[in-house]
């Protein structure tokens, strides 16, 4: 049996982790252009 509920979590914690750097660097090149 499969926990899809689990995976979900799992999925989105790591989609977080991987997201969250991104952002913050594609925020401060935007704040370093203008």
């Amino acid at each position: 049996m499969i926990n899809w509920q689990v995976i979900g979590q799992l999925t989105s914690l790591g989609i977080i982790v991987l997201l969250g750097p991104i952002v913050i660097v594609l925020l401060s090149l935007r704040k370093g252009d203008l």
